[in-house]
């Protein structure tokens, strides 16, 4: 699967490859694997990639054109 959005969000927020595998808490070469759509990219790291980015993993995935990101439940201490 590629995942065409990717590069575009990566650079609007003015990233380099490298920049966000460290936020990611991967490698770069993984990290461009993930962006050429030469591997699936795992659901931990789609979650972040939302997070960063602020949009949901549904525009990540090209499954919706609306960038704005579902409401997040706050977790309450217990």
């Amino acid at each position: 699967m590629r995942y065409r959005r990717l590069r575009n969000l990566r650079e609007d927020k003015d990233l380099t490859q490298r920049e966000l595998a460290a936020i990611l808490h991967c490698s770069q070469r993984i990290y461009s694997n993930y962006e050429r759509g030469d591997v699936d990219i795992p659901t931990e790291i789609l979650i972040r990639l939302a997070v960063v980015y602020n949009t949901s993993t549904d525009y990540i995935l090209d499954l919706t054109d609306e960038k704005v990101p579902y409401a997040r439940k706050v977790k309450k201490p217990y």
